[in-house]
């Protein structure tokens, strides 16, 4: 049996070998040869050109990819064409054959101009829209338009104000009531809702323009300024009768001032015509993240909108039960007053 024979696999593997090696040197040499007609560049086709079929298309392929390809939007006079859709029309729900262009027709969600909402690029469509808070700090769309702010930027906001809400009145209830007089002396017993007391000790009768009492809850709170004498009608007998009245100073900061005109002694029977009240509001402030987040104000002092505020630009004016008083100033200087009702907000001038 001859060498090739017993060979043949790997005679067959040789042959092929060398076979590729040979069209690798022909497209080598043929390459040399269309980069030396045509500068290293391929183009054109036909017998004296480049066999490479579409040759011609490379040059005008590299000129496209260096062409600026952004997208411009057209413009119908002033106003922006969508490229995909042409002006954006809107339908109304009751008639939705009949679209509505924002620039020519009425407002969509009255009384928020139409423009408005292509000038800060929001979405009219929505039935809640007005509602919507795209920039999340807690005001709506109308209320960002009615305060003239930027929706779409949480550091430009209306009034904090106008979300402070009145969660709940805590009052303290409490009585003075003073003893009998020892010439222009006069003892005293205090007494609260919170189970808290003061009581002058035996002997320790307090003068005119003395401040009592010497221990909490009450040190040095209240000031006696003098008494009276005056004749009344007893509500009991119908029998005219003399009546002796303290006056009494209050020295609590946000009190400072105020007396309390008191009958001694003052008895049971009559002690809740005489009751006083230390009253407090708790808030809530419904934006910028502070939702739920509760704080307590006394009546009569200034406080700070967010609550962690330096500056201190609302008075609580008057707390009760029902609603609550608040002064401040506002952007143009004007003092103003709003009320607002247990469990809301400020409601809206109509």
């Amino acid at each position: 049996m001859s060498w090739f024979s017993k060979n043949y696999e790997k005679a067959a593997l040789g042959g092929t070998m060398v076979l590729a090696l040979g069209l690798v040197y022909l497209g080598w040499a043929q390459f040399n040869d269309v980069a030396q007609d045509f500068g290293n560049s391929l183009q054109g086709s036909g017998p004296n050109h480049s066999a490479v079929a579409g040759a011609d298309l490379i040059p005008k392929t590299r000129q496209s990819m260096t062409q600026d390809r952004t997208l411009t939007p057209a413009l119908d006079g002033e106003r922006a064409v969508d490229l995909f859709t042409g002006i954006p029309l809107f339908i109304k729900s009751s008639a939705p054959d009949q679209p509505v262009d924002l620039l020519k027709d009425a407002p969509v969600h009255p009384p928020i101009p139409n423009v408005w909402w292509i000038q800060h690029h929001l979405d009219p469509g929505f039935a809640d829209s007005p509602d919507r808070d795209p920039d999340h700090d807690g005001f709506s769309n109308l209320e960002e338009f009615l305060a003239k702010t930027d929706p779409n930027d949480s550091k430009s906001i209306p009034q904090l104000i106008s979300k402070l809400r009145y969660v709940k009145d805590e009052s303290l209830t409490w009585v003075l009531r003073p003893g009998y007089p020892d010439g222009d002396k006069f003892s005293f017993i205090y007494a609260d809702s919170k189970n808290r007391s003061n009581k002058i000790p035996a002997g320790g009768m307090i003068d005119p323009n003395a401040l009592f009492f010497d221990k909490e809850p009450m040190a040095q709170r209240f000031k006696l300024l003098g008494h009276e004498v005056r004749k009344e009608i007893s509500k009991s007998t119908k029998v005219e009768m003399e009546v002796t009245w303290v006056r009494i100073e209050d020295q609590r900061p946000n009190k400072k001032g105020v007396v309390y005109e008191i009958p001694a002694p003052l008895n049971e029977e009559r002690k809740n015509e005489h009751l006083k009240y230390d009253r407090s509001a708790v808030f809530s402030l419904e934006a910028i993240g502070l939702n739920g987040t509760e704080f307590k104000v006394e009546e009569n002092t200034t406080f700070a909108l967010p609550p962690d505020s330096p500056k201190k630009d609302f008075l609580l004016k008057k707390v009760l039960p029902g609603a609550v008083t608040v002064e401040f100033t506002d952007g143009q200087g004007v003092l103003q007053t709003v009320e607002i009702q247990k469990g809301r907000m400020p409601q809206p001038a109509e």
